[in-house]
């Protein structure tokens, strides 16, 4: 076992020194002992957190099996990121059937979260490109899951953010595509009316869809947004692979530097540059799908008290009220959301078991972390949500009540009957064994519930990170 200061999520609201074990430590423990496999960090909440217990970083040694450029077949360890997958099939005229919006994430984590992406509408959640996957549980045998062998831990294991077990290897399909590059439509909308009464076509025409949503905007103006679509490019040209990003927040910043004033003039100027008429052009593939990425440790732009991602999923016959509810309730809160995204889900049913994406629209705010005030504001949030009979992310969650969770999850008792008894999240801690029938009845409240929490908390041992 070993102290390590980073494997924080990437919201960075609670920041301690994590225990670390290995998959060797797991199998000689007994059921509580409480590991949990770690990926890359990048769930903003605590799904990839286990403060009262240890774990198991998946990223060392992790490589790239094999790839048959024939089947578009790749089978690679569970600590591959998405970026080593692309860097190695993007050459073959291949791409990621489904890819999140950054790809510093691992295989297993993908999985574990059944990440989606700007496709879910044609091709539904990452889970649909999982072909198989090796489980090493605490019995320590490691099972082969598919949708044929071991069924029931193969849909238990696609979203159920690591607690079933160690993802080991996996083997997913890729497309091929003509280009990785993106042939993208880009239009702007002066009010949220102008998404909606665009999305279904733009959606029948297009194999990816997004749109960047101007939350502080009022009046007239409410909802306006620039609307993003693309398909990749028959005359796309090479491109790039992969690559560190060439800026880098260096440190974290002593103030919050994306408040309602820097973010006002930001969103003029982003809706100002969009063209007001449909405007056709080929744009790199890292730009489409992770703009971000090209910005190392964009997070620390939050301030010391780190940030909340709040995405939510809502009905399509409601959604332009609720989307307008939504953006209005985080102005009357006093706060201003830096990325703002507004997404619309298929019907493409996913194979695991808890999957978020569902058919509606999602709509993705990011705040920074100003203590209570801020979690007053996501509860009501939340509220608006449960009332349209939508769902939280939990992977982008640190703070949702335990009954929000089984709201938006009725079936997690399915995964708990699954978790296996020597693993375990923060979150799961903070949601599911808080409520009743949970394995051992219900769990005592935990201190990691505090939302007042100022961007420090502290561990078993009650070791602290300086702030």
């Amino acid at each position: 076992m070993s102290v390590k200061p980073d494997h924080e999520s990437w919201g960075r609201v609670r920041r301690v020194r994590r225990r670390t074990g290995s998959t060797g430590e797991f199998l000689a423990s007994g059921p509580g002992a409480g590991f949990l496999p770690f990926g890359n960090g990048r769930s903003y909440g605590d799904s990839c957190h286990n403060d009262r217990g240890r774990i198991v970083p998946m990223q060392p040694g992790a490589r790239i099996r094999s790839f048959d450029a024939d089947t578009g077949v790749l089978e690679a360890d569970a600590g591959v990121l998405l970026s080593e997958i692309l860097m190695r099939v993007i050459p073959e005229g291949y791409f990621l059937e489904v890819t999140p919006g950054t790809a510093q994430v691992t295989l297993g984590g993908a999985i574990a979260n059944d990440v989606h992406g700007k496709n879910h509408h044609l091709r539904g959640s990452f889970g649909r490109s999982v072909r198989s996957f090796v489980l090493l549980t605490g019995d320590g045998v490691p099972r082969t899951c598919s949708p044929m062998e071991n069924p029931r831990l193969f849909a238990a294991t696609i979203g159920g953010m690591g607690l079933t077990g160690f993802i080991l290897t996996a083997r997913i399909q890729l497309m091929r595509v003509p280009s990785a590059n993106i042939r993208q439509m880009t239009q702007r909308f002066s009010h949220i009316d102008g998404y909606f009464d665009a999305i279904e076509a733009i959606d029948a025409s297009h194999e990816y869809s997004v749109a960047w949503i101007d939350q502080l905007a009022t009046g007239a103006r409410t909802g306006r947004g620039v609307l993003m679509a693309g398909d990749h490019a028959e005359d796309g040209g090479p491109a790039r692979l992969p690559r560190p990003p060439r800026l880098s927040v260096p440190f974290v910043l002593p103030v919050n530097v994306l408040n309602g004033l820097t973010l006002s003039a930001f969103n003029g100027l982003y809706y100002g540059w969009a063209p007001s008429r449909p405007t056709v052009s080929i744009v790199p593939w890292q730009g489409f799908f992770h703009p971000l990425d090209a910005i190392g440790n964009w997070n620390r732009l939050y301030g010391p008290r780190g940030l909340y991602q709040h995405q939510s999923v809502y009905p399509e016959a409601d959604a332009r009220d609720t989307t307008l509810r939504l953006l209005e309730c985080a102005r009357r809160h006093g706060h201003a959301s830096f990325l703002t995204v507004l997404k619309r889900f298929g019907a493409v049913v996913s194979p695991g078991m808890m999957s978020f994406p569902r058919p509606g629209f999602t709509l993705t705010l990011d705040f920074a972390n100003l203590g209570r005030r801020t979690v007053a504001m996501l509860d009501a949030l939340d509220d608006i949500v449960l009332a349209a009979g939508g769902a939280l992310n939990p992977y982008k969650d640190q703070r949702m009540r335990p009954s929000m969770f089984e709201a938006s999850f009725p079936n997690w008792r399915d995964l708990e009957a699954c978790r296996d008894p020597n693993i375990q999240s923060d979150f799961w801690r903070r949601t599911a064994m808080l409520l009743p029938d949970t394995r051992g009845g219900v769990a005592a409240r935990s201190e990691l519930a505090d939302p007042d929490q100022s961007g420090t908390a502290d561990n078993l041992n009650q070791m602290h990170m300086p702030v």
